[in-house]
């Protein structure tokens, strides 16, 4: 991962990474509220020897108590230190209990102890530190004292004396509370992290250029009424969504096809947005002066039909049967120069009927009545029909729907593709993000000032909406004029078509 990388996970994460950091905050004052205020007192006492009136004796005493301050230092917490401080406070613990609330130290290249002692009650910390200070003093001068004297060389100097502690040293909630805060923004940017690391799913571009090499035409944006205008190039031209049809309407026009001009639009799963891809694409190159010929060779589910709201009990299937004639079930949809052939019938054998010298003839025939042949394919990972018409085609343009078709799926598609040597036009992401840091700028016309009629008071909208009614009226009316035009020479290219439709074969059993 890049850091530009790391940093989309940072923004499309944050609140995973925020709500860890409270987390940590919440846990750090939980824990800081549950424990036990701590206070501290410390006592010093100061080593030195008795005696000596030169400099050099000065000097080898001191040297002395310096070798012996750390042995001291040590001996703090020791029992024979300990038993006589507990006896002399009258304490309910052993020396060795004692000895973890105590702590001895002493500075490089001095002879002073400092004696630390931690408890609950601040007096009764002041009274141990003390008492532990002349319990040392004593036992030190008892240590060192040579045999047959009674004068010892080394003398212990309470500097000094603990003193009754005002404020606790624990817990200490402010630093409690910053590592919590840091912990938990640690694990968050972890979680994050290990999330986009783990998640196969297709998001950006470069998921799709990890997989294959082909381009990426288009990128349609998510649209939560999708489903309530499925023909969004119709309803609402100048939505963003319909610019990103003409957009990909464009990229296909410039696309290398050897000279084809036939498509198959499949996708790895259902749901991901390829019938509505073809519908509206197929619109986008009518508006655009192309004539254009829609099939729905989803011989499985069928939904062409369905959206256009037009007859679909006859259509493709009863064509390449010979139960029709192309003329009899070509449909034109509209003013526009679109034609659709439905799917008809759903026949038992549909990938036998899509591969047949049938479906070659026909599709032969159409690509020169017509500008552009659109078929929209059922999904390739559950069935082979899309990769059988595939290979009868210019190529397949190949829906991935953002955020929920994973790497594996848009592999195993592109794979099946190659299998049987069909050219892969190129990529379509649908359901991109409008905002966030996967979002393709297509928020343009939500609040950017550029002001395609979403920003506009519900008045100025609906007038908008009128002025551009009547504006597709007028040009619905010169388009039929012109259509009217090309009438005789598309009537030509459907009678050669005619001439060479197959001869009508007997009806598949169901």
């Amino acid at each position: 991962m890049e850091l530009s990388d790391y940093i989309r996970v940072l923004r499309k994460s944050w609140l995973i990474i925020v709500a860890a950091a409270l987390v940590g905050v919440a846990a750090a004052a939980a824990y800081s509220l549950t424990r036990t205020p701590l206070y501290s007192a410390e006592s010093q006492v100061f080593v030195s020897t008795q005696g000596g009136g030169t400099i050099g004796e000065l000097q080898q005493g001191s040297t002395f108590t310096q070798a012996r301050v750390t042995t001291y230092t040590n001996l703090v917490t020791t029992p024979i230190v300990m038993a006589p401080a507990i006896e002399e406070l009258n304490l309910d613990m052993t020396p060795s209990e004692l000895a973890e609330q105590v702590t001895a130290s002493s500075a490089l290249n001095t002879t002073i102890i400092a004696i630390q002692v931690t408890d609950a009650d601040p007096v009764l910390a002041a009274d141990i530190a003390n008492a532990l200070s002349r319990s040392l003093t004593k036992t030190v001068e008892q240590i060192e004292m040579p045999t047959g004297s009674d004068v010892s060389p080394v003398r212990l100097t309470s500097v000094k004396d603990a003193q009754t502690g005002t404020a606790p040293v624990s817990p200490n909630v402010p630093l409690n509370l910053a590592l919590g805060a840091l912990i938990g923004l640690a694990l968050g940017i972890g979680i994050s992290v290990l999330r986009e690391v783990l998640d196969t799913r297709v998001r950006t571009q470069r998921d799709i250029a990890s997989v294959t090499d082909r381009p990426l035409i288009g990128a349609i944006p998510f649209d939560p009424r999708a489903k309530d205008r499925a023909l969004i190039v119709h309803d609402d031209p100048l939505s963003p969504r319909s610019e990103a049809f003409r957009a990909l309407r464009t990229n296909l026009q410039f696309l290398d096809m050897d000279g084809g001009h036939s498509f198959v639009i499949t996708s790895s799963l259902p749901a991901e947005g390829k019938s509505t891809t073809a519908l509206n694409l197929s619109l986008a190159l009518a508006d655009a002066g192309k004539n254009v010929a829609l099939l729905d060779t989803d011989l499985r589910k069928p939904k062409v039909a369905e959206y256009l709201g037009i007859e679909g009990g006859a259509g493709l299937t009863d064509v390449l049967i010979g139960r029709a004639k192309i003329e009899d079930v070509m449909q034109a949809w509209g003013d526009s120069s679109m034609y659709v052939m439905p799917a008809g019938r759903i026949p038992p054998n549909p990938s036998e009927l899509l591969g047949s010298h049938q479906m070659q003839i026909l599709l032969g025939d159409l690509e020169k009545a017509f500008d552009i042949v659109i078929c929209d394919a059922p999904p390739l990972l559950l069935v082979t029909d899309a990769a059988i018409l595939a290979k009868q085609t210019s190529g397949a343009i190949v829906i991935v729907s953002t955020g929920r078709t994973t790497t594996h799926q848009l592999h195993g598609t592109i794979e099946a593709l190659d299998t049987v040597g069909a050219r892969v036009a190129g990529v379509v992401m649908t359901m991109t993000p409008t905002k966030g840091p996967d979002s393709y700028g297509y928020g343009y016309g939500y609040g950017s000032g550029y002001g395609y009629g979403y920003m506009q008071k519900p008045d100025a909208k609906r007038a908008r909406g009128r002025k551009a009614r009547r504006a597709q009226h007028e040009a619905a009316t010169v388009a039929a004029r012109a259509s009217a035009s090309m009438a005789n020479t598309r009537s030509d290219a459907l009678g050669r078509t005619r001439s060479t439709s197959p001869e009508p074969q007997h009806t598949p059993t169901e």
